[in-house]
């Protein structure tokens, strides 16, 4: 078994990795095999990150035949029993069910029961085409960071690396298939920072400043649009914009800035229990039966569900699920929601937070 450690110098990670979990507690884990299926390829590189005396390092444990996949397993599993946070790129998916296939090959007692796991694919794969990437791989999320690799090998190349290395160890072959792990582990490291776009859509968000903006269309039409500026905990590294029906979003280092089309018009809020009003014609609106019972039998007819509203002329602000009640629409099959922009609710800064993820939460499911 070949061990490498290095101390990886003046590197400081440009995100509070702190308020997941203590950075002491913390391993971070990247896998090299000769496939994708346990029971048929081979394990022969485990490597690691971890924080120790104000410094991140790795260690690695590469097996020099095959005979030595027992023996990696062991060394890895020894050495992350002192950390309870893994951290890995779609390890759910890979890394972690292949280690436990592993040990269970070789009726090895090691689980990953005791660990907590932090998988950076999982959190950010939602959000890939609002970040418009085409893949959620981990060197296209380095990419896009601007993040510089040394390896230029893919994981796939390196399987015939290693098996030249296994009939004929030389120092290029060994040093290539270190290198490749080493820029796996280190690159989750660098690209931690994007962890603040599924905070973005994951924790609370502040509304800064609220106002309405109003300009004309490319028609010459007055229109009118809310603009919320939002202040963020965690700075995106990289500009976002995306936009999504009719709204429009732009994320730039700690501020982000929300459009939402304002709607100036009539629109009919619907009474759920239409057993109890009467539809009236000639004005075009429901009754409760309390005070329709009054109108002459000629005037009146029960209601239905499709015609039991009231009809309100008013300012009006999307949404996409009921998030703000009294909810209103145009008619009765409609799928769009609306609610009205009260003079209490333009006052309510909490609200216009609640809304502000309520819209890039659409945004996200609409790409």
């Amino acid at each position: 078994m070949r061990i490498c450690e290095e101390t990886i110098e003046n590197f400081s990670i440009c995100y509070p990795l702190e308020q997941l979990a203590p950075l002491e507690c913390v391993l971070f884990l990247d896998i090299e095999t000769t496939g994708f299926t346990p029971r048929s390829s081979y394990l022969y590189l485990v490597g690691c990150a971890y924080y120790l005396a104000g410094k991140w390092h790795t260690r690695q444990w590469m097996a020099e035949n095959y005979d030595q996949e027992e023996v990696i397993l062991k060394a890895f599993f020894e050495f992350a029993r002192h950390y309870r946070y893994l951290v890995h790129y779609n390890g759910n998916n890979f890394d972690l069910p292949f280690l436990t296939q592993k040990c269970k090959q070789y009726s090895l007692p090691y689980t990953f029961d005791d660990f907590q796991g932090i998988d950076l694919y999982r959190r950010i794969s939602p959000y890939k085409f609002f970040l418009h990437l085409p893949n959620c791989k981990q060197k296209t999320v380095e990419q896009f960071l601007g993040i510089d690799r040394k390896d230029v090998f893919s994981g796939g190349e390196l399987i015939g690396i290693y098996q030249d290395y296994l009939k004929n160890p030389t120092e290029f072959s060994e040093n290539a298939l270190f290198l490749h792990n080493a820029d796996d582990v280190k690159g989750m490291l660098q690209t931690l920072p994007i962890l603040s776009y599924y905070d973005l859509f994951n924790q609370p968000l502040r509304a800064k400043k609220v106002q309405a903006n109003h300009y004309r269309d490319v028609n010459g039409s007055p229109r009118q649009e809310l603009l919320i500026t939002l202040a963020l905990d965690q700075p995106l590294p990289k500009p976002v914009l995306a936009n999504a029906c009719g709204c429009y979003f732009r994320g730039e280092g700690a501020q982000a800035t929300l459009k939402i089309p304002i709607y100036e018009e009539e629109l009919k809020y619907f009474y759920a229990n239409y057993r109890d009003y009467y539809y009236l014609p000639q004005e075009d609106v429901a009754l409760h039966k309390s005070v329709a019972g009054f109108v002459d039998k000629e005037y009146r007819i029960p209601a239905s569900a499709s015609n039991c509203y009231t009809r309100k002329f008013s300012t009006y602000l999307p949404q996409w699920d009921i998030l703000f009640q009294p909810f209103f629409k145009r008619d009765y099959r409609s799928k769009e929601l609306f609610f009205e922009l009260t003079e209490d609710l333009k006052k309510d800064r909490q609200a216009f937070s609640d809304y502000a993820a309520h819209v890039l939460g659409m945004m996200a499911s609409t790409y």
